[in-house]
C-alpha cells in the first residue's frame, strides 16, 4: 500500500479521495488492533479504510446476472470509483486454482446472495475446482466474467516464500498479470508424486491461516487427491479461534455420518453461506480419516466431528507406522496448502 498510495498523491489524487475497501468475502471484518497490523498505524490513522460486509443490502448494487441466472451484487464503494486498483498476493487455492487477481471481487467484495451460487454444493463438487486448475475451473471462469462486469483497472499482485518475503511482482492488466503469477507460482508450488501415498502429515500453513477448523479444510484437501484409498491424513492446525463461524457451527449441526451429511447437502435440505467448508471437509473425511494436532479445540467435540484428535506429531507418526508398516509411503509436508500435490 505505501508505495501505491505515494504514486496516487503524487500524481494529483487526493488523500481524502482515496478508499482502501478490505475485501473480507464473507468472513469476519478486520477492526482495532487487527486493521493496524493489517495495514500499518499511519495508513489505518491517515485513510478512509472500509471493510467490506456482505450481508448488508444496502452496501451493495444490481451489476447484471450470470449466466443469465445468477445476480451479481457488489459493493457500491467499489462501483462508484474512478480508479479501480486490485491488491493481494498469489497463492494456491483449493476452489479458484489460485488466489489473487479476480478473487478481489469475487468473492472479496460480493453480496453473500451471489457468494451462495459460488459456494454451491455443485461448484464445491465439481472435479474442476481445486488446487492449480484454472483452464475449465467454473470458479475461476465466474471470477472472470464478475471482473469484466464490475471493472478493474490495474492489479498489483505479489507472490511470497516461506517467510513471507517478496519474491514476485506482478502489476498491470488485471487478467495478464495475474496469470503472469500463476505460472511464475506453479514452478515453485507443485510437486508431482510417482505413486499415491498411504499417509501425509501436514499444516495449515501456520499463522494466521490455522486460525480455525472451518481454515484447516485447506491443508485437507490440498493433499487428499495423492492419497491410497482410506490413506490418511494428519494435520497439525491451532485453531486458536476454535470452529469457525456461527453459519459453519450451525452447518455442522446437520452432521449425522459423513455420507448422510453429505446426502443432505446435495439435496440442499438447508443451506448456509459457509456450509462449503463442511461439504469440503467431510467429501474428504468420508474417504481419508483425518487425524489432527490441535489446542483449539476439544477431544470429545472433535471425535463427534469425525476428527481423531492426537497430542503428539512423533507417537501418531509411530502409530500410523504401526498400521501400514515400515515400508510405507508417505510424505511431510511442512508448508501444507502453499504446495499443491499432484500425481503423475
Amino acid at each position: 500500500l505505501p508505495p501505491i498510495l505515494k504514486i496516487l498523491e503524487d500524481n494529483g489524487i487526493k488523500r481524502e479521495n482515496i478508499t482502501i475497501l478490505i475485501a473480507t468475502g464473507i468472513h469476519r471484518p478486520n477492526l482495532g488492533k487487527e486493521l493496524i497490523k493489517l495495514v500499518g498505524e499511519n495508513i489505518a490513522n491517515n485513510y478512509r479504510v472500509i471493510n467490506h460486509y456482505s450481508r448488508k443490502d444496502e452496501d451493495m448494487e444490481l451489476v447484471g446476472y450470470l449466466d443469465d441466472a445468477v445476480p451479481v451484487y457488489i459493493n457500491k464503494i467499489y462501483l462508484k470509483a474512478d480508479l479501480k486498483i486490485l491488491t493481494g498476493f498469489i497463492e494456491p487455492h483449493l476452489w479458484a486454482g489460485y488466489s489473487g487477481g479476480r478473487k478481489s471481487i469475487l468473492p472479496g467484495i460480493s453480496s453473500v446472495k451471489t457468494l451462495e451460487y459460488m459456494h454451491s454444493p455443485e461448484m464445491v463438487a465439481h472435479p474442476k475446482t481445486t488446487y492449480g486448475i484454472l483452464d475449465g475451473n467454473p470458479f475461476h471462469e465466474a471470477g472472470l466474467k464478475i471482473m469484466k462486469m464490475t471493472g478493474a483497472d490495474f492489479i498489483l499482485n505479489v507472490t511470497l516464500n516461506t517467510k513471507k518475503e517478496i519474491t514476485g511482482i506482478f502489476a498491470g492488466d488485471p487478467e495478464i498479470a495475474h496469470l503472469e503469477g500463476c505460472k511464475f507460482l506453479e514452478k515453485y508450488c507443485i510437486k508431482y508424486l510417482d505413486e499415491p501415498l498411504d499417509f501425509v502429515v501436514t499444516t495449515n500453513s501456520g499463522a494466521p491461516l490455522d486460525i480455525n477448523l472451518y481454515q484447516t479444510v485447506k491443508g485437507m484437501s490440498a493433499v487428499a487427491p495423492v492419497l491410497k484409498e482410506n490413506g490418511i491424513i494428519l494435520i497439525a492446525s491451532k485453531c486458536f479461534e476454535g470452529l469457525g463461524s456461527e453459519d459453519f457451527i450451525k452447518t455442522l449441526k446437520h452432521l449425522d455420518t459423513p455420507e448422510n451429511f453429505l446426502r443432505k447437502i446435495m439435496k440442499k435440505e438447508f443451506f448456509y453461506p459457509d456450509q462449503w467448508c463442511a461439504q469440503e471437509i467431510y467429501q474428504i473425511i468420508s474417504k481419508h480419516p483425518t487425524w489432527i494436532y490441535t489446542d483449539g479445540i476439544d477431544d470429545e467435540t472433535l471425535k463427534k466431528l469425525y476428527f481423531k484428535p492426537v497430542h503428539n506429531i512423533e507417537k501418531a507418526i509411530e502409530n500410523l507406522l504401526k498400521i501400514f508398516g515400515q515400508n510405507a509411503s508417505w510424505a511431510v509436508v511442512p508448508d501444507g496448502p502453499m504446495v499443491i500435490l499432484k500425481l503423475k
